[in-house]
């Protein structure tokens, strides 16, 4: 386990012995050894920058579902933590993902494989395919909370999760799918699969508010993590 933790809301990690870690701007609390930090980039973060039309639209959107990175390097122990949130350690195995929404993201190793991937694109079609279907999916997302991008890691290491009130894990894999506030949602780790549901349609929740009428439903193997508030970070 890279990350310890020191108390319910900071870790410590060593550097060295982590081979790196990126972790968000200013989670960094105090550090101790030759440790150097520098910006980094989440890969995928602005793959369609360059696109035009609709294509430009999302990746904008896709810029903002990523949250400004920084690399420490070197031999040392640095503590991290945000906000007064809640932290929760997550070990990956090889072979397994975790998917979590950014701003939900605190840390994690840097020898993890980490990309920003389409929440609609994991979902089976929550939103239609394509990018017009994407578009909804971000629609759906802006009422909710839960937004249309979302980082995936994969490999073997560990991350960092933040939450308000602490953070709960439901094992995904029963006759039943898990039934999720999309507020409250926090990520998932295994094969598990997410769809936006909603009983009304979208200009009604437009005119309403979305409440608890907008729903994500999560199905196949594995856990998800939800926090112990609707609050968004």
């Amino acid at each position: 386990m890279a990350f310890q933790k020191v108390n319910s809301k900071v870790v410590k990690v060593n550097v060295g012995q982590a081979g790196g870690v990126v972790a968000r701007t200013g989670a960094m609390l105090f550090y101790s050894g030759q440790v150097s930090f520098s910006p980094h980039q989440v890969p995928g973060a602005a793959q369609m920058g360059g696109m035009g039309g609709i294509a430009r639209m999302a990746g904008r959107m896709m810029q903002g579902e990523h949250e400004a990175t920084m690399m420490a390097q070197g031999n040392g122990e640095v503590h991290y933590g945000y906000a007064g949130l809640e932290v929760h350690v997550v070990d990956l195995q090889m072979g397994a993902s975790l998917r979590v929404e950014a701003s939900r993201l605190l840390a994690n190793t840097a020898g993890l494989q980490s990309s920003v991937v389409s929440v609609v694109g994991q979902s089976g079609g929550g939103g239609g395919r394509g990018m017009m279907g994407a578009l909804r999916g971000a629609a759906s997302g802006a009422l909710t909370g839960q937004g249309m991008f979302t980082t995936q890691l994969s490999g073997h290491g560990s991350a960092v999760l933040l939450a308000h009130g602490g953070l709960i894990e439901l094992q995904v894999g029963g006759p039943a799918p898990i039934v999720v506030d999309p507020q409250a949602f926090v990520g998932c780790y295994g094969n598990v699969q997410t769809e936006l549901k909603t009983a009304m349609s979208w200009r009604d929740a437009v005119g309403r508010g979305a409440g608890e009428a907008m729903q994500l439903q999560c199905v196949g193997q594995g856990i998800v993590y939800v926090q112990a508030s609707e609050e968004k970070l």
